[in-house]
């Protein structure tokens, strides 16, 4: 590492510089992106924190190996086997310090349009003393007094946090659809061939749909019992069809011009995961065979191997759920998502046809299209203004933060939770879930009804 990086870093960390990546062969990165990521790293690092409290095996491996255990835990008067740091209200005390933390900042970053401001400095830099006010914040909550009453009232604000991060993605997926139709509906002025891919591409989500739900059907169901399978299947196959036929109705047509099966069959692809989703996180019904002897019914039996190496299932599922809430932060706080959460779109008569139409023509993301200047590794590029809200990124992390509490304690089962059972199933998980998958049905009849119901408002989408 040069003496030029090092003392880059030493900028980064302890002032107001961009944070860059050290290694020579890697590209210089832009000083929004950066501060996301840096961002996003302090949050990976409380997630895999809370992970580690919510875990029986590592509590159990740290009580064989660490030599003088049970004194050290006395002696940090955290309970004679340190119970006080691990399990669900370890996870509500930390969770609560990074929430603080990001809402803080949110408060501290409200109406910044520039990047060279100081509370915009603060914001991109600093980071040494962030990750210590972080630890000070989430080591903090455990000395909050009246312990029993902080958690019940944290768990209700957990909770309202939770489906608000939920229904900011479920918007924002809205969104997405009604952007893509019209994006690829405009190339269709000047080549007819975006016809066929908005054909195409409406077929196959519409065959995924309907392919999933038969599959469902066919596995997550029986011909005896597995009742609530069967209504819970046929209820979101019939809210699949109803968005549909919604879409094409010529009253919806005549305010809408841009509403069709694109955006439907997104929605139909989404409930069918989402429902595929909860009845995967169903606890597990046991009946008795006419051998007397207990069987698992309504789920597939080859689904049962999966969950024989209980670490594996438990690794991969909580690192994927993780990325996905992790790309989810990123991509819903960019200047575009913002704008869209405020109903603000750009004209039909701007758009340029593209198959990846979150990019501008060039491959920079559109955001970014802003004179910038180069540093040493850093690329400046907010020297004319912010490309993105930072009151509006912070939000988004305070809520994410509150879902991960909720998620990673099972939601309302806390007491009996724990991550190597966190796939097992949880009637919580199941409801949560078939409950988003209903809001975002909602959501997307919503924007097609409202423009019927309000006539003299302008709706754009």
């Amino acid at each position: 590492m040069s003496a030029q990086c090092c003392a880059g870093q030493l900028a980064c960390c302890c002032g107001s510089a961009g944070c860059s990546l050290c290694c020579d062969c890697c590209p210089k990165i832009r000083q929004s992106r950066s501060t996301r990521f840096m961002y996003a790293l302090y949050f990976i690092l409380v997630v895999l924190l809370c992970c580690v409290m919510m875990s029986r095996t590592v509590a159990t491996e740290m009580k064989e190996h660490i030599p003088f255990y049970e004194d050290i835990c006395k002696g940090i008067k955290a309970g004679d086997t340190c119970e006080k740091l691990v399990g669900y209200s370890a996870v509500y005390r930390v969770c609560f310090g990074m929430a603080c933390f990001f809402f803080i900042f949110c408060l501290l970053t409200l109406n910044i349009n520039s990047s060279k401001g100081c509370r915009a400095h603060i914001h991109n830099g600093f980071w040494f003393f962030k990750l210590l006010l972080l630890a000070a914040m989430c080591s903090g909550a455990f000395f909050i007094p009246d312990q029993e009453t902080f958690l019940n009232a944290w768990r209700y604000v957990g909770a309202i946090g939770g489906f608000i991060f939920i229904g900011i993605q479920l918007i924002l997926l809205v969104e997405f659809a009604h952007k893509w139709n019209k994006n690829w509906t405009a190339g269709t002025a000047t080549n007819k061939l975006w016809y066929a891919a908005l054909a195409f591409v409406t077929l196959v989500m519409y065959s995924v749909a309907a392919g999933g739900l038969i599959l469902m059907a066919v596995f997550y169901t029986q011909k005896e019992g597995c009742l609530e399978n069967k209504i819970l299947l046929g209820l979101n196959g019939g809210l699949c069809l109803l968005i549909s036929v919604v879409a094409i109705l010529p009253c919806v047509q005549n305010r809408q011009p841009h509403s069709g099966l694109l955006q439907s069959g997104l929605i139909s692809c989404y409930v069918t995961y989402l429902t595929f989703s909860a009845l995967s996180s169903k606890p597990v019904e046991v009946a008795l065979d006419e051998h007397g002897k207990n069987v698992t019914i309504c789920v597939p039996d080859f689904g049962q191997d999966l969950y024989r190496d209980e670490n594996l299932v438990t690794g991969l599922g909580t690192t994927l759920l993780f990325v996905c809430i992790l790309y989810s932060c990123l991509t819903s706080t960019t200047r575009s998502s913002s704008d869209a959460l405020q109903g603000r779109y750009a004209a039909p008569e701007l758009e340029v046809a593209r198959c990846c139409f979150c990019f501008g023509p060039d491959g920079e993301d559109t955001e970014e299209q802003q004179n910038v200047k180069e540093g040493p590794r850093v690329i400046y590029d907010e020297k004319r203004g912010t490309v993105y809200s930072y009151s509006y990124f912070h939000f988004v992390f305070f809520l994410a933060s509150l879902y991960v509490m909720m998620t990673v304690t099972s939601w309302f089962n806390y007491e009996s939770a724990n991550i190597e059972t966190f796939f097992s199933g949880s009637w919580s998980i199941f409801w949560v879930k078939m409950a988003s998958c209903w809001m975002c049905v909602l959501l997307y009849l919503g924007t097609l009804v409202a423009p019927l119901c309000c006539p003299s408002r302008q709706f754009s989408v």
